[in-house]
């Protein structure tokens, strides 16, 4: 075993902190030292509060207390997201956590469902889909221990204070050896030969060397672009919002157990509402809508009072062509950026933590080179990533109903060829083949694709190996029994005053 690795963080955040935790918990000392650099004078974009069901894995990892980090982070139960207009005004609904059904015979369940639609049965498919019943009772309740129950297999995320997640695993990871040093770099000290980072310098003067670096400082890629060059691959012409503004309300009278994505003149409103406030935000297109506008619209659609003024983001959808170059890794931010429509920022996060645990290299070779091949699995894997939630992305947008120039410019965009390909085998056949590495399986595009009005022309034909009777009576009984195991459980709000008390709505804003 050589000397340990010296790792530098450049960035906090919630980036910045997820990757110290994480780190700080695969490392003992004698594999790694662990430094992180952020400056209080950089503020972070902290308005990623909603996150989809792998967050629990990654809390699960880092052996966090479920009832402790929800009291730390103001949490909420989140079972899914509402989508309200995106098929047309007056048209909402739901792309719900969990599977549809269960699969009774060879053909997948929502092939039986697509059978009885064609004789004008079988109601909504979100019948079937237990956190959308759910959602739709405003009730949660975690899956419970009884394997016979249906409610066993609850599967949920959360919604929380980002800036409050990453003061809660600032602690965890200092707890565990890391380091973390306030400053702002003013300088990126490389070698003349290899071009290798040798370390940083702070405004201060202090120099802080080190063997690797993870860049989590955000879209301006100190390391990774400022210093290495990674370059950048633009996704804009595909996913045409460049800005957001958000602002903090008080809560409404009920805490909705889902996120809800509204669709508006040129982009779409967030809702996430948290113990203590709700976040919101809108995301748009500044070719179709002025900044102005965008706050105002913002403003006078609150379910609540604004307890902050408006702030501004703005942004380029996009990805480095490579996410590690030389001895840099990018993480967050720094590595690329999709909008935040289904919850996916912290899940990419998460994503570059485990590939960093996965690829963990030790001190350089001679030739002054970290092993090329994990550097070439961590780009692999990370441009398959946001290729793929950038296809489930631009669904939405491709297969919106609604008038105006922006959505029309939507629809005519251009998508990649497996989106299409998708697209079309769903609306000829119903079928939906994903690959095991893809965040969004079946029942995903099938809530999405269903939601947005691509409603398939047939269904698989081994679904016909069932009588109709026989279908009837386990759609039915399928229904009625996720119906019966809602009722049983809390109002979400009551879940959260038995566990956490009634919020406090005074307290502090991050």
């Amino acid at each position: 075993m050589g000397a340990p690795l010296n790792i530098v963080i450049v960035g906090g955040g919630t980036a910045g902190w997820m990757t110290a935790a994480g780190l700080s918990l695969a490392c003992p000392p004698q594999l790694a030292t662990i430094t992180l650099i952020e400056s209080d004078d950089i503020g972070t974009i902290g308005v990623g509060e909603a996150s989809i069901p792998s967050i629990a894995h990654f809390n699960s990892l880092l052996r966090i207390d479920e009832r402790e980090f929800m009291a730390k982070t103001r949490a909420t139960f989140k079972l899914g997201i509402e989508f309200v207009g995106w098929g047309g005004e007056g048209q909402s609904y739901m792309h719900p956590f969990g599977s549809f059904g269960t699969n009774f015979d060879l053909a997948a369940f929502h092939h039986y469902w697509l059978r009885l639609k064609q004789m004008g049965e079988g109601g909504d498919i979100l019948d079937y889909n237990l956190s959308a019943v759910l959602s739709r009772q405003g009730r949660f309740a975690p899956p419970s221990p009884d394997k016979n129950s249906p409610l066993s297999s609850v599967v949920y995320a959360y919604h929380f204070d980002a800036g409050l997640y990453a003061r809660y695993l600032r602690s965890y990871a200092e707890a565990r050896g890391a380091r973390r040093l306030e400053g702002m770099i003013t300088q990126v000290g490389q070698n003349s030969e290899t071009g290798y980072i040798e370390g940083v310098t702070l405004k201060d003067g202090r120099v802080i060397a080190g063997d690797f670096f993870i860049d989590c400082s955000g879209f301006r890629g100190l390391l990774i672009e400022g210093a290495l060059k990674a370059g950048f691959e633009d996704w804009s012409h595909l996913l045409p919002c460049d800005r957001a503004v958000a602002v903090p309300s008080e809560n409404p009278a009920q805490l909705t157990p889902y996120t809800r994505a509204t669709a508006r003149k040129a982009g779409w409103q967030w809702r996430i509402p948290l113990q203590h406030r709700t976040g919101n935000g809108l995301v748009y297109s500044s070719s179709h809508m002025s900044d102005d506008e965008a706050a105002q619209t913002l403003l006078s659609s609150l379910e609540g009072k604004a307890l902050a003024d408006p702030r501004p983001i703005r942004f380029l959808t996009g990805r480095r062509k490579s996410a590690w170059v030389k001895n840099c890794a990018a993480v967050g931010l720094s590595a690329g950026f999709l909008e935040p429509l289904e919850s996916t920022s912290i899940h990419l996060i998460q994503k570059g933590v485990s590939k960093l645990i996965q690829c963990l290299p030790r001190q350089a070779t001679a030739g002054g080179a970290f092993a090329p091949h994990l550097m070439d699995h961590f780009n692999r894997e990370t441009r398959h990533e946001y290729e793929d939630v950038r296809d489930f992305l631009m669904l939405h947008y491709k297969a919106n109903a609604r008038d105006g120039a922006f959505w029309r410019y939507c629809r005519e965009q251009d998508i990649s060829d497996r989106l299409k390909a998708r697209m079309d085998l769903f609306r000829e056949s119903g079928r939906i083949f994903t690959g095991e590495t893809e965040l969004f399986r079946d029942p995903s595009w099938l809530s999405v694709m269903l939601g947005q009005g691509i409603f398939p022309q047939d269904y698989d034909p081994l679904a016909d190996r069932m009588t109709i009777d026989d279908i009837r009576q386990n759609l039915a009984h399928i229904s009625r029994t996720y119906l019966r195991s809602a009722a049983q459980a809390p109002r979400h709000e009551d879940f959260l005053q038995q566990h956490f008390g009634k919020p406090n709505i005074a307290t502090e804003i991050v």
